[in-house]
């Protein structure tokens, strides 16, 4: 029974690749790095395919039978995709709030440049941001977990299985909110920072109202702020050096809410 589930050419072999390549490009649509557009489409789909054949055996192994070839069964595994690149791109999503939150505290929310990953415009701070985490994420072995979660995936959410989809969009939908949770925390030390300067500022603005404070108070809050990032980069990676911890608790909410079906 082993051998055969791993056989390309037993029944249902054919089903399973076409539905599983339907996960992985579904993975592949949100997940960083994999969705990058400086990656040309050819060498994406072409990515898509090699990754189908590879996890092939880990899809074969705990199929049930003989999958159904329905329009259902193809969104189904996309959205199991999605999802599984959705957890990683939480935190891309999350820098980029963090930066843009520093930005408008900082005052250089009006200070936008091209981001060479999506090729959309982005405050300075956010793109800074952004391209720190997404190297960072790269370092703690992004590729490796993502590939990881695809194969443990087949385990609990075998190829082809009914899926609750309702309850599981809503719990992927509720781990959106997780976004700008961990936004404000990477901007909390410059927030806090910036705003304890604003503080001196006012109090000064009263002691002293002959000074232009408008004239001192922009380039103490640039300043300032942009110190507190600079000390806070150490503990920005240590908390992103422990995302692989709350992907995984993410991902596990929305496996649960996918399969209430079977309960």
């Amino acid at each position: 029974m082993v051998a055969a589930a791993f056989d390309p050419f037993a029944p249902g072999s054919a089903e399973t690749l076409a539905l599983f390549g339907a996960r992985v490009g579904g993975m592949m649509l949100i997940a960083p790095s994999f969705s990058s557009t400086l990656v040309s489409r050819q060498a994406r789909v072409a990515l898509m395919v090699v990754l189908t054949v590879l996890l092939q055996p880990a899809a074969l192994a705990s199929v049930h039978g003989v999958p159904a070839m329905t329009a259902t069964a193809f969104l189904s595994e996309t959205l199991i995709g999605f999802a599984i690149g959705f957890g990683a791109a939480l935190f891309i999503g999350a820098a980029e709030t963090a930066g843009d939150v520093m930005s408008i505290q900082i005052g250089l929310s009006g200070a936008a440049i091209l981001d060479p990953t999506d090729h959309s415009q982005l405050p300075v701070l956010g793109a800074f941001i952004r391209v720190l985490v997404l190297t960072l994420m790269l370092t703690f072995d992004l590729h490796n977990t993502l590939l990881s979660a695809l194969a443990d995936s087949t385990i609990a959410l075998p190829v082809g299985v009914p899926l609750a989809l309702e309850s599981g969009a809503k719990a992927l939908l509720m781990e959106g909110g997780a976004m700008f949770a961990i936004g404000v925390r990477l901007a909390a030390p410059v927030i806090a920072c910036v705003m304890l300067a604003n503080v001196a500022i006012a109090v000064l603005g009263r002691a002293a109202p002959q000074l232009n404070i408008l004239t001192v108070a922009f380039p103490i809050q640039i300043t300032v702020g942009l110190l507190a990032l600079f000390a806070s980069l150490p503990a920005i990676a240590r908390f992103v050096s422990g995302w692989n911890g709350i992907y995984d608790s993410m991902l596990g909410d929305v496996v649960r809410g996918l399969t209430l079906v079977h309960r």
